[in-house]
């Protein structure tokens, strides 16, 4: 019945220090879009072919998660150069590896991993595939 994931939502309490860590960080593509009545501009990160929308904790859109709550996500995402690079990325951004290099079950196979956080403590693996 499924097929893949089109977007997921994080709920940010740190609007500008979020679509700074996933853009000149992670390396995603911020957009912003107007939908709604009232209209109403929306953010987004975008790669690949999926996307975060992005919701503002206190001003979230409806219809949304039950709890939406800052902090709550573990994401994984696979990266596209070798893991060696993406940790020379982190430390030069300054952002510590709270758990990694490790090898982990992947959806469609084994990857190996480090941890960071995001401005909102969300916990976030970054992957290669091996």
């Amino acid at each position: 019945m499924i097929d893949h994931l089109d977007r997921l939502v994080i709920t940010a309490a740190k609007e500008a220090e979020c679509v700074d860590f996933y853009t000149r960080v992670m390396g995603m593509k911020l957009e912003s879009f107007v939908v709604g009545t009232p209209p109403v501009e929306r953010k987004a990160l975008k790669f690949g072919n999926q996307k975060i929308n992005l919701h503002i904790k206190g001003k979230e859109f409806e219809p949304k998660a039950d709890l939406p709550t800052p902090g709550s996500l573990d994401l994984c995402f696979i990266a596209d150069r070798p893991l060696e690079k993406v940790i020379e990325r982190l430390a030069a951004e300054s952002r510590p590896i709270i758990e990694g290099p490790v090898t982990r079950t992947g959806a469609r196979q084994k990857i190996n991993s480090v941890y960071v956080r995001d401005p909102d403590q969300n916990l976030i693996e970054i992957s290669e595939l091996i």
